[in-house]
């Protein structure tokens, strides 16, 4: 009874429209939903409750009444884990809990505070700056995920790092495996067994160097490791999670964000011509409207706790829809509506609690500075394409555009 149950529930993740990528959660997928939380189907077989309000996907995730291990039985699972390889796992700690989360996530904290991102601004705009250079020696019509919105972040983080850049299409290629949802278990391990075998190379060399390097993983072999306080395949797992995060989510923000702001002329010629203030609103209002990250964060629940009027019980599964508390009415005023303006700092796009994304003042950097430049730069940037007609990555935990063909 319990499986034909289950079988009536709404499939997630939901999929947004092949002609809108704007929309994350369709109005007849939000009409199949019981209430703010409700439980929904699995591709993978059985069910998690849907966490959507705004205030109860905040509450779920600075609760320690959930956990992020998704090694526990029951965990919701989009698609079936690969072979069991605990190295594969090992400094992951946006999978970690209580401590072990916090021991790991602590090492990295200053790296990331504001004051050290601004410090590497004037290289984010020397990268930049570079990209638009070749895209524009190269001349028009461009692809401008292939040649501004992947390379720029992927520069960055690199470089942040201590990564060879001349390594991307190696590492890009196994990262794009690891977060597509219908990818092959045994693919999806074998792409974390290859990167983690070809940053273990890079992270030894650093070790048994007399100088590691002034990079973030030569400063944690030097500080850390050399301590003994972080052990090599940990900083191969932390390196791993950051190198992945730090080029895919922003990449796919860039690509995205240009697309809407080139079907809006009148926000791109302000965005061209305003000052970093207004552009930094900008960038709130996109990461809340676009909120890549559509598959929502999963979570399982260790005790029982009531989240917006629900009793979920030790042991089941729950899913924070940050895509649909980005879209409440009752914090944003037309919250399925693009408001370049607003001030939209309250929304989740980078998650909530302590496992709130520690790159979110890079992202947002890269991001402004990426979209000023190139609105500079460009001014008559247009569409080369049917917007209705572009590739999407919708199968990626993190979506985005597999392509933007532009002109100038």
């Amino acid at each position: 009874m319990a499986d034909v149950l289950t079988d009536r529930l709404p499939l997630f993740p939901f999929r947004s429209p092949d002609d809108d990528p704007f929309t994350p959660v369709t109005a007849a997928d939000r009409r199949r939903l019981d209430g703010p939380v409700t439980r929904v189907r699995l591709p993978t077989g059985g069910w998690t409750w849907l966490v959507t309000r705004h205030a109860d996907v905040k509450q779920m995730l600075r609760s320690d009444a959930f956990s992020a291990d998704m090694t526990r039985p029951g965990f919701p699972l989009l698609r079936t884990p690969p072979p069991a390889t605990p190295q594969n796992r090992r400094g992951g700690f946006i999978r970690m809990d209580g401590e072990e989360h916090l021991r790991l996530r602590r090492m990295l904290t200053a790296e990331f505070m504001i004051k050290n991102v601004r410090r590497i601004e004037p290289h984010i705009g020397d990268v930049v700056d570079g990209a638009l250079d070749a895209l524009v020696a190269a001349g028009p019509p461009a692809d401008l995920v292939a040649t501004f919105a992947l390379p720029v972040p992927s520069l960055v983080i690199c470089h942040l790092l201590g990564v060879p850049y001349s390594d991307h299409a190696f590492f890009q290629q196994r990262s794009a495996i690891m977060l597509d949802q219908s990818a092959d278990p045994l693919a999806v391990r074998d792409a974390a067994t290859s990167l983690r075998a070809y940053l273990g190379g890079l992270i030894e060399t650093k070790r048994t160097s007399g100088n590691p390097g002034d990079d973030l993983l030569g400063r944690l072999v030097s500080d850390r490791v050399r301590t003994g306080e972080l052990e090599i395949g940990e900083l191969i797992g932390m390196a791993l999670l950051l190198l992945i995060a730090g080029h895919e989510t922003t990449a796919n923000m860039i690509g995205l964000s240009v697309l809407l702001l080139l079907q809006r002329p009148a926000v791109w010629q302000r965005l061209r011509d305003g000052g970093d203030a207004e552009a930094d609103t900008l960038v709130e209002e996109l990461l809340r409207y676009l909120t890549i990250v559509r598959t929502g964060l999963p979570r399982q629940a260790i005790r029982d706790v009531q989240i917006g009027g629900r009793l979920i019980r030790a042991g089941e599964p729950a899913t924070a829809l940050l895509s649909l508390a980005n879209r409440d009415d009752d914090v944003f005023d037309d919250a399925d509506g693009f408001d370049p303006y607003r001030q939209a700092h309250q929304h989740l796009a980078f998650g909530f609690g302590v496992h709130q994304c520690i790159g979110q003042p890079l992202a947002r950097a890269e991001l402004r500075i990426a979209l000023t430049r190139l609105a500079r730069r460009l001014p008559g940037l247009s569409l080369a394409a049917d917007p209705a007609q572009l590739p999407k990555r919708d199968m990626s935990i993190v979506y985005g555009l597999a392509e933007l063909p532009v002109t100038w």
